[in-house]
């Protein structure tokens, strides 16, 4: 199966890594180009499609994950979809509760069963995956998806109090009601920040804390990898499955806080309490909190808010972080910080999470993994808004930067403005359409240039990228123009390919609906929606900003491209490349019928081509005496 590539090259199943680029078994350079599948995989099925914000939040024990991310007998019907638009490849979610979600070491074979047989479809259809364990700000109960309630419980949280005592916003208890995108800013509150805290430190920061006598973290962070493992052990011999996402957008929680009177974090909106005022709010203490907003310049603080004036507690017997001597009341009842740098210090030095946390952690969930099949690769993107840590060599083998990157400005604004961002490193505006181009790309060379100096000259696939179609309150669904929304994708994608790089888009919702989205927090981000489907025999009917994802691309290409660009007004693509002397098969393209009628015009550096119109698809035979190869391809 090696075919042309050197001994040292690694094998991925139908994929091969050698250098910093994905090979196929003749030697050809691939660009991965897919899709997130899907957007409700965060939540569990539901047969009506019923939007998770209802009574039955708390009945968790039961739920089932089957049909996400969509009925098996739908599968044929979107997996012929996103082939027929060019995708190739699949980051497949799935979530820790999906798998785990009756109790500690109860994993549902129905669930397992039904992902292998979604995977063996996927393969009928040519398409090469990752599956990613999709978790945001922790839990369902927290505000997000990821681990079961059970993973609460354990540590003595009332769940049920979390919305009462602020240490939760939750789109399930407050509904549609809820701030758009608000739902990040709960990294920073008590529940998840506690819960990440010790899934990674508890060792060292929650020494006194064991759940049925084993250390929290242990409890923690090991029956997540034997979860995963699960999935893994149920999906061994599909060579399709190249490989599997560490963690989806993992978090630091409270580790490495110098001042726990400081409320910075990663997004600041709404009523947000500092990590000293989460810990009083939680032992039901109430506390006058800064509130803010966000703008299109940033965050601004708003006034203040009096949050948990009922004094309701969330701890069923007593605080984590009062029990191990962070803090604790004074003799009139009021809150006082005990030990004002514990999370910042821990066995006698300052603690650095990526170096004492983050990599030990990705160590042991590659080794549990790989014990299951040596040859899976490990994608790993680094904490939220934080930059890659550094890697040992040997824990940089069969590795991916699987980074996220999303124009900011037009996630959380909603709003697309060709000629306007902010860089978010300096917190200055951006102004002019090529300056905004320009920090689109130098932010996605920033990732590569993290995987070659942090990761040892790993590949680099942006895990997740797109924009929010609910852009200026729905407009586009009132008057069927998407304009802007075709606009804001195709910016992001002139940026990724601006870049040479393998990507997945976020997302692929099969039951997204205009009323609820993608089913989860307000989100919506689905390139396909049943509501915009006038025709189920097209395959294109129910896509959304078609003319900006539906684009030529390099599949395969004969040795090492060196630019790659497609005007999508004018239709215009044009790509170079660098040959590989031992590679003898043919550079390959898809081009969509979408996009191109069968006449359209190639011009060639050199060699001859071949079109294969009932697949989408140019192969391209190039002259080897050639140095630089280029094609241009238009109507």
């Amino acid at each position: 199966m090696l075919g042309n590539l050197t001994k040292s090259s690694i094998n991925l199943k139908n994929i091969y890594i050698r250098g910093n680029q994905f090979k196929d078994a003749q030697g050809r350079t691939l660009t991965l180009r897919g899709v997130n599948l899907g957007g409700s995989s965060k939540v569990p099925f539901s047969a009506d499609g019923a939007p998770r914000h209802d009574a039955g939040l708390y009945e968790n024990r039961e739920v089932s994950f089957v049909g996400r991310p969509f009925p098996l007998a739908e599968a044929d019907e979107h997996f012929a979809r996103l082939r027929k638009w060019g995708f190739n490849f699949l980051r497949l979610l799935t979530t820790w509760e999906a798998i785990e979600h009756a109790g500690p070491g109860r994993y549902d074979e129905a669930y397992l069963d039904y992902l292998h047989r979604i995977v063996r479809k996927a393969a009928e259809y040519d398409f090469n995956l990752f599956v990613d364990p999709h978790q945001d700000v922790w839990s369902r109960f927290t505000g997000g998806d990821g681990a079961p309630r059970w993973t609460l419980d354990a540590i003595g949280f009332d769940v049920t109090r979390f919305t009462e005592a602020g240490a939760a916003l939750l789109h399930n208890a407050d509904g549609d009601s809820l701030s758009r995108m608000i739902w990040p800013t709960n990294y920073a509150k008590l529940a998840c920040a506690t819960m990440f805290t010790l899934f990674f430190a508890g060792n060292d920061l929650a020494p006194l804390t064991r759940v049925d006598g084993v250390p929290v973290q242990e409890f923690l962070q090991g029956h997540y990898v034997n979860a995963v493992k699960q999935v893994a052990e149920r999906l061994k011999g599909l060579p399709n499955v190249i490989g599997f996402d560490s963690l989806n957008e993992p978090s630091p929680g409270w580790i490495g806080r110098e001042d726990l009177h400081d409320n910075q974090s990663l997004l600041r909106l709404g009523a947000s309490p500092t990590p000293f005022q989460s810990l009083a709010l939680g032992g039901g203490i109430a506390q006058e909190v800064e509130n803010w907003r966000v703008g299109m310049t940033g965050a601004r603080r708003n006034g203040t808010r009096q949050l948990n004036t009922q004094g309701v507690n969330v701890w069923r017997e007593g605080c984590v972080w009062q029990r191990n001597g962070v803090w604790d009341l004074d003799g009139t009842g009021n809150p006082r910080l005990l030990r004002p740098r514990h999370f910042a210090e821990a066995n006698g030095r300052p603690i650095d999470f990526g170096r004492d946390y983050f990599v030990p952690f990705v160590r042991r969930y590659s080794a549990a993994l790989r014990s299951v099949d040596p040859e899976l690769a490990i994608f790993v993107e680094p904490p939220v808004m934080s930059q890659l840590p550094r890697f040992e060599a040997e824990d940089a083998v069969n590795v991916v930067h699987a980074a996220h990157w999303y124009d900011a400005v037009t996630l959380f604004t909603k709003r697309y403005f060709s000629f306007f961002s902010v860089d978010f490193r300096t917190g200055k505006p951006v102004l002019g359409n090529n300056r905004v181009r320009r920090l689109f790309e130098g932010q996605l060379a920033q990732l590569k240039a993290e995987s070659r100096d942090r990761l040892h000259g790993a590949p680099t696939l942006i895990g997740e990228f797109g924009i929010p179609f609910d852009l200026r309150n729905n407009q586009a669904y009132r008057t069927g123009n998407y304009a802007r929304q075709t606009a804001a994708l195709n910016a992001s994608f002139g940026a990724v390919e601006a870049n040479l790089l393998s990507a997945t888009l976020w997302n692929y919702t099969a039951d997204n609906t205009n009323a609820h989205g993608d089913g989860w927090n307000n989100e919506d981000l689905s390139i396909f929606s049943r509501d915009q489907q006038t025709d189920p025999a097209d395959l294109h009917s129910g896509g959304r900003a078609l003319r900006a994802f539906v684009r030529p691309y390099p599949i395969r290409t004969a040795g090492t491209p060196v630019k790659l660009y497609f005007d999508m007004a004018y239709r215009i693509f044009e790509f170079e490349f660098t040959h590989d002397p031992a590679v003898t098969e043919p550079t390959e393209f898809y081009i969509p019928d979408y996009r191109y009628e069968p006449e359209y015009t190639v011009e060639l550096s050199d060699g001859t081509t071949e079109r294969d119109l009932v697949n989408q698809r140019l192969r391209w035979w190039h002259d080897p005496a050639v140095e630089l190869h280029w094609i241009k391809i238009y109507c």
